[in-house]
């Protein structure tokens, strides 16, 4: 990933308040094991909430890396996004994707736990605003 790419991808992350463009879940920067025990999730399933940097219009349709083409997505739903034969629009993506964590049939039982907790209920721990806040870099 390019020095640009990476600084969009951290760009996107902070004016989402570190949540998936897609599933609205809380991701991760710089530190894997913080989230999960903050979380209460396996590092394994911490590792699908990563943050990446997710091209509204593929590079293949000819996106480009403008940050106004590029937002913060979990690793589950940007790889879950292109994975299908003709990637769907963002908008369409997006609803599919809440509706589906809605019905608790998008990310795996305890993940679909911190949707609950923290999402529907708003509630976010306090440590997160440190523990896995971007970094300067």
């Amino acid at each position: 990933m390019t020095d640009k790419l990476v600084h969009r991808r951290k760009s996107a992350y902070t004016i989402q308040s570190g949540r998936c463009y897609y599933c609205g879940l809380p991701m991760w920067e710089n530190d894997q094991k913080s989230f999960a025990r903050i979380y209460g999730i396996t590092t394994v399933q911490a590792q699908l909430l990563k943050s990446t940097a997710e091209h509204l219009e593929a590079k293949q349709d000819g996106g480009s890396n403008a940050s106004d083409n590029i937002v913060a997505a979990c690793r589950w739903c940007n790889s879950r996004r292109h994975r299908r034969k003709r990637a769907p629009d963002p908008l369409s993506y997006r609803n599919l994707v809440r509706k589906r964590l809605a019905d608790g049939r998008w990310h795996s039982p305890s993940v679909i736990e911190i949707y609950r907790r923290f999402v529907f209920a708003g509630q976010i721990p306090p440590e997160r605003s440190t523990a896995c806040a971007p970094s300067g870099t």
